[in-house]
C-alpha cells in the first residue's frame, strides 16, 4: 500500500495545466506508476483537504533519446493524473 506522499510525486505546471486550473478546476499531478484512481483520490483529499469529484489517469511511455553516444536510450515512463475538484474547492500553491 502506497502512502499519500508516495502516490503524488509532483504537480505538473504548463500553460495547458494552468488553463485547466483556471477554467475547469482541474489539477494535474505526476503520480506513482502503480497508483490507481482510488489511491490518487484519497491522496489528494488527505494532503490538500479538498473534495475530489473525478480522477483521470494517463500513462505516458518513455520516448527515445540519444545520450552522449549514438546508441539510443529511453526517458522514463511516467503516469499523470488529472483531478477534478468540487465547486468552490481550490489547491493553493499547485
Amino acid at each position: 500500500m502506497l502512502k499519500p506522499h508516495e502516490v503524488i510525486k509532483r504537480p505538473l505546471v504548463s500553460e495547458k495545466t494552468v488553463h485547466l486550473q483556471n477554467k475547469l478546476n482541474q489539477y494535474t499531478f505526476e503520480v506513482h506508476q502503480d497508483a490507481n484512481r482510488i489511491q490518487v483520490r484519497e491522496a489528494v483529499e488527505t494532503l490538500f483537504k479538498v473534495k475530489v469529484l473525478k480522477v483521470n489517469t494517463v500513462t505516458c511511455r518513455g520516448t527515445q533519446r540519444r545520450i552522449r553516444t549514438r546508441l539510443p536510450g529511453f526517458s522514463a515512463a511516467t503516469k499523470k493524473a488529472i483531478v477534478t475538484l468540487a465547486d468552490g474547492q481550490k489547491i493553493e500553491g499547485a
